[in-house]
């Protein structure tokens, strides 16, 4: 069985019309009043896919859905002994097969850190566990990359493959579509398309070659856990880095690796639905215990959280994993212009003195 195919530009269509017959599929699109946007949507035949710019908001409500719901419940009254109530569960777990195409590694490299968290103990999570291992990534070798973006700081780059089951390498004429593992291979084969020429495999390594070799962002963000831990305590500090935040929780929302949710219990009348909805760390709301005590009440402890959850405490929990993919959407969508990478950077500047 071939493990590249070739897709001519003009017959990309076809190939996906192919796949969402037989399972869903995923790809990124225009969106926004003046398509200035970009999402991942569900691809239905003539869907226009945006393969040139990266989307606006990441893939990962695939695997872990904005609002979804666990369970379903009614109470049951016992017609004989009205003191008496009976519940009823359902909880219904469906994960089709599912491609996503397009993506770039800094989305994918997201959900490496996911599977960390959702399967990677000893209490799983079946509704993400399921839908990843049903999913799979064809990931574009990335050639678009801006000033915000900086993957190459934290370990990544635009050519890392690491959690992919298919490499997507853009060529003049159309893309070069490769299996990376054996569980790609059937994938592969439904898409069809074209064997690949000589040159057009010559042509793919080079460009290959030549993207791993990029540096996409400056400085190395990856050992700064000592850092933070030395401005832990410098409040000034963090009133300096985020005194314009607004708590708006943009930043989390367009984040690859952020997963907080809530559960809440939505009824009418005796039944209802246990429901998981995306939370976030900035708003005052999720730390708030019943008593009326927030143990982070400001939005620069929030914040400081926020940095030492991706820069510290999962590097220490998960063998140097860090929190951040780089793709640098928290610093395109915050309204008042925070950037990350200054406020890590600067966490070593006189780091021992706060200690």
């Amino acid at each position: 069985m071939s493990r590249a195919i070739f897709i001519p530009r003009d017959g990309l269509h076809p190939v996906l019309d192919r796949l969402s017959a037989e399972m869903d599929v995923w790809v990124p699109v225009a969106s926004g009043p003046q398509k200035c946007g970009g999402e991942f949507v569900r691809y239905v035949p003539g869907t226009v896919p945006v393969l040139e710019r990266q989307s606006t908001t990441p893939p990962k409500r695939i695997l872990l859905p904005q609002v979804e719901s666990l369970l379903s419940y009614a109470y049951v009254k016992d017609p004989e002994d009205a003191s008496r109530v009976k519940i009823n569960l359902q909880a219904e777990i469906a994960a089709k097969p599912t491609v996503v195409f397009g993506a770039r590694p800094c989305d994918v490299r997201g959900f490496l850190l996911f599977d960390r968290v959702f399967t990677g103990g000893p209490f799983q999570d079946e509704y993400y566990r399921k839908r990843r291992e049903n999913t799979f990534f064809a990931t574009l070798v990335c050639r678009q990359w801006d000033a915000a973006c900086f993957c190459s700081s934290v370990g990544s780059g635009p050519a890392d493959m690491e959690g992919s089951d298919l490499r997507l390498t853009p060529l003049e004429d159309g893309f070069l579509v490769e299996a990376i593992n054996r569980r790609a291979h059937p994938i592969l084969k439904l898409m069809g398309g074209e064997q690949p020429t000589k040159t057009q495999l010559e042509a793919a390594e080079n460009l290959q070659k030549e993207t791993t070799e990029e540096q996409v962002g400056t400085g190395d963000l990856t050992h700064s856990g000592d850092d933070f831990r030395g401005r832990f305590e410098d409040l000034e500090y963090w009133r300096s880095m985020v005194s314009q935040c607004i708590s708006c929780g943009v930043c989390t929302f367009v984040c690859p690796t952020c997963y907080c949710f809530s559960i809440t219990d939505e009824m009418q009348g005796l039944e209802g639905e246990r429901l998981r909805s995306w939370d976030s760390c900035m708003f005052y709301q999720y730390t708030l215990e019943a008593s009326g005590h927030n143990p982070r009440p400001s939005k620069f402890e929030r914040y400081r959280n926020r940095i030492g959850h991706k820069f510290s405490f999962i590097p220490a929990k998960y063998a140097g994993m860090i929190g951040c993919c780089g793709c640098g959407r928290c610093i395109r969508s915050c309204p008042v212009s925070i950037d990350i990478r200054k406020v890590v950077e600067n966490l070593k500047e006189n780091a021992c003195a706060c200690s």
